[in-house]
């Protein structure tokens, strides 16, 4: 297998040549070039063919946002963002992220271990966006009609990660106002969670907002999972508590949308499991044991996925009921908190 040709687009001198010299330490990527800024690296595109690009969020002249939406219209192609763990640097990069960008690192700083870890970091993040579907235009879904208490006593969680910002702008606006509670973990460090769901609350009709613990679940009402150092739970069933509970990483992740899910077991059939585009195999065991206890289940197909990597796990145990497309996502979440499961039908 030939190389992830990479190309790198930053306007710091210094900041290129640590990139270049953290990738090509990697015998499976090639650094096919550097630019310092978006001009030249269309030049640089159209001559090199670069598999993957690696782009600054803030450069001179263009900034990155605009170049990587005259990619994304012109000629699509993976991007992975080099981003700072500022609020600044968040809001971009999840903008970024919603506008086609397959996935974000942050800029290397630090330590040497720092460094070093970045390193690998940033290698497995460009070849898995060399193996990742990415589409010209974000995915259309159709806004739902109200329930009219039609799924009342329900509870929906949902796991994702590579590719899911771009997902859940898609899926969540088109929720009706009177959706039951949904709970989401979203692999995402802790500086970006509260950005993500500010941006998610001024263009959804339900109500977006970083979890709290202790917060009594609502309906209509979406809670994100803080990143950092917590795991986000549910206690005390579909009206009852998020609990954020400090521990290890659980499938590499923290949060993990294994113990969300699992949380969720006890509900049985009044909650509807959703594993959304993501590397790995986080939320796969926990949404199985969700199906076990009567839960429906529900995954996102391959050729939706921008990384078909958490729903194949899950598909592959046997947790998922039913493979549903991104624009018919909303659809079958609602039509799935209308109906019961049978229980251990996995």
């Amino acid at each position: 297998m030939r190389p992830v040709r990479t190309l790198i687009v930053d306007d710091s001198a210094s900041m290129r040549a640590t990139l270049k010299r953290m990738l090509s330490a990697d015998p499976e990527i090639e650094v096919v070039g550097a630019a310092n800024d978006p001009f030249a690296a269309r030049d640089m595109i159209k001559t090199l063919h670069p598999d993957v690009l690696t782009l600054d969020v803030e450069m001179p002249g263009m900034d990155g946002l605009s170049f990587l939406e005259r990619i994304m219209r012109l000629r699509p192609m993976p991007v992975v963002m080099c981003s700072t763990l500022t609020a600044r640097g968040a809001e971009v990069t999840i903008e970024a992220l919603r506008l086609g960008a397959v996935d974000y690192v942050t800029k290397p700083s630090g330590t040497p271990e720092d460094i070093e870890r970045d390193a690998g970091l940033l290698c497995e993040k460009v070849k898995n966006a060399a193996r990742s579907v990415v589409r010209s235009t974000p995915q259309r879904v159709a806004d739902q009609p109200a329930l009219a208490g039609g799924a009342a006593g329900k509870l929906i969680a949902i796991g994702s990660s590579t590719g899911g910002v771009e997902a859940l702008f898609s899926l969540l606006p088109a929720l009706p106002a009177d959706c039951p509670p949904v709970l989401i973990v979203q692999h995402m460090p802790a500086s970006f969670t509260r950005s993500f769901a500010d941006r998610l609350n001024g263009e959804c009709r339900v109500h977006v907002t970083e979890a709290s613990h202790g917060a009594q679940v609502q309906p209509g009402t979406v809670y994100i999972a803080p990143g950092g150092e917590t795991h986000m739970e549910l206690a005390g069933g579909v009206a009852g508590r998020i609990m954020l509970r400090r521990g290890d990483t659980v499938t590499g992740h923290r949060p993990s949308v294994d113990v969300l899910f699992r949380s969720a077991v006890p509900l049985g059939s009044a909650a509807v499991g959703v594993i959304l585009t993501g590397m790995g195999g986080d939320g796969a065991e926990g949404l199985l044991a969700m199906r076990r206890a009567g839960a429906r289940t529900l995954g996102q197909s391959r050729d939706t996925c921008v990384v078909w990597g958490m729903p194949r796990a899950a598909k592959e145990l046997g947790a998922v009921e039913k493979e549903v497309g991104l624009s018919g996502m909303p659809e079958a979440i609602l039509k799935a908190c209308r109906e019961t499961s049978r229980v251990g039908s996995a």
